[in-house]
């Protein structure tokens, strides 16, 4: 669960995590809770999080719910101690790109270099460009303020010369008049798609962050609404109506539909250039343990049932609503890439620049923004996965992590990547107010 949605429930949570018997994390506790965690060897936290190093979860990995008792762990985010920096395998660097900003969340850019990111929290985008002898972006400027909770950015058409640039609201979406290089709107927003089911956190509560992507010849366009509530049943209730769900439009906004159902929080969306398909990072459900169910990266089949609130990862239901459904038991489809469960993974990019080694061509980088209840912390970390002809090996390694320190304190949580125009990696980070710069230098080898 992405932490901006779980501070905008804390307080109702606060008297059922009491009355459910939820505990905060005490580290004599954690022996016992680790020892019932099923298939311990695939599980981890920000402990066995180290650069280079791969995780594979499998649905045969999982525990039966309830295994662990869940916690309330949020993290109290610090200052970055004066010894701390993000770590990344041997061979690359990583530089400060941008600071003093205002929770900064998604980052997209543009098809000339410039860099586009949502400081959702104050209602803006800002653009940043080229840079700098310090390191650092060269020009910042405000693109466009006074919207409502901004979250995804995309450009239309695809291509070299895009016309608009859209802007996915928690409860609309909005396109700009642009051309290459605009630094400010150069016009007024046009909405396109007036309402977004659930208002986000302004009306009813829930998942806000709404995504946006073209399909590649630019005639879909993907909107990703999580859900309103953890795992209410949905027969019935007007509150989730298109939420959990990836909705589909044409690019003007017209003829709004579901294009795949059932994904409780699809946060990040990305086409991967190699096949035209979509991909989600997915944040999974709450209050079955600390291992249960893992988040997801997957591709998207049209029509598709990912299984919330009734499944999780395939065939499994979920005991909160046993009995629901059968005819759909043998119809939820598993993701293609299981994380750590709780992990909070947000944006997602394919990797498509020269500067990094070879292998990392056409693969995909995800920020993991960060468990707050789960035992041990786990994600706080930017991930790769790996793929073989456009296809997921199931397989995720750390790539930058050192988030948090040795005993558990939360200096940073990544949010955002994007690929910069000269091949380097841009992560966001919305506990330190900043965007980091990730690039190649090469080893001594």
């Amino acid at each position: 669960m992405d932490g901006s949605y779980r501070r905008a429930l804390a307080g109702m949570f606060a008297a059922a995590l009491f009355l459910a018997g939820w505990h905060a994390y005490s580290p004599q506790a954690l022996t016992a809770r680790e020892a019932k965690a099923g298939n311990s060897a695939v599980f981890t936290d920000y402990r066995g999080e180290r650069p280079g190093t791969f995780h594979k979860i499998t649905p045969a990995d999982l525990p039966a719910p309830y295994t662990t008792k869940s916690v309330d762990a949020g993290s109290r985010i610090i200052p970055r101690p004066a010894n701390a920096w993000p770590q990344a395998p041997e061979g690359f660097k990583v530089e400060q790109y941008a600071d003093r900003l205002e929770n900064p969340r998604l980052i997209r850019t543009a098809p000339n270099g410039d860099v586009f990111v949502a400081e959702s929290e104050p209602g803006r985008v800002k653009v940043f460009r080229g840079l700098g002898k310090d390191g650092k972006a060269a020009t910042t400027q405000v693109y466009a303020s006074g919207l409502t909770l901004p979250f995804g950015i995309t450009f239309y058409p695809p291509g070299p010369n895009p016309k608009y640039l859209y802007v996915a609201n928690t409860n609309s979406v909005v396109r700009f008049p642009y051309e290459n290089g605009d630094l400010q709107a150069r016009g007024a927003s046009e909405v396109i798609v007036p309402i977004l089911p659930g208002y986000g956190r302004l009306r009813g509560g829930g998942h806000w962050t709404r995504d946006i992507v073209l399909s590649p010849e630019g005639k879909k366009m993907f909107v990703s609404v999580g859900s309103r509530s953890n795992v209410d049943d949905t027969d019935g209730n007007p509150a989730e109506f298109h939420r959990a769900d990836i909705l589909v439009a044409n690019p003007d906004g017209t003829n709004l539909q579901v294009y795949a159902w059932g994904i409780r929080n699809p946060v990040g969306l990305a086409i991967n250039p190699q096949t035209g398909e979509l991909w989600a990072s997915v944040n999974e459900r709450d209050l079955l343990g600390d291992n249960l169910p893992p988040d997801y990266i997957t591709h998207v089949q049209e029509g598709g049932f990912y299984g919330w609130p009734w499944y999780y990862t395939g065939a499994n239901q979920d005991p909160r609503h046993a009995g629901k459904h059968p005819e759909l038991r043998d119809k939820v489809i598993v993701p293609d890439v299981l994380l750590q469960p709780h992990n909070a993974s947000l944006e997602l990019t394919f990797y498509e620049g020269a500067q990094f080694p070879p292998e990392y061509r056409g693969e995909i980088f995800a920020a993991e923004h960060g468990s707050w209840n789960r035992a041990v912390r786990t994600g706080y970390e930017v991930i790769r996965v790996p793929l073989k002809n456009g296809r997921a090996t199931g397989e995720y390694q750390d790539f930058l992590t050192g988030f948090v320190t040795a005993d558990g304190e939360v200096w940073g949580r990544p949010v955002g990547v994007a690929v910069a125009a000269d091949g380097s990696l841009l992560v966001s980070d919305d506990a330190g107010n900043c965007l980091w710069r990730v690039s190649y230098v090469g080893t001594s080898k």
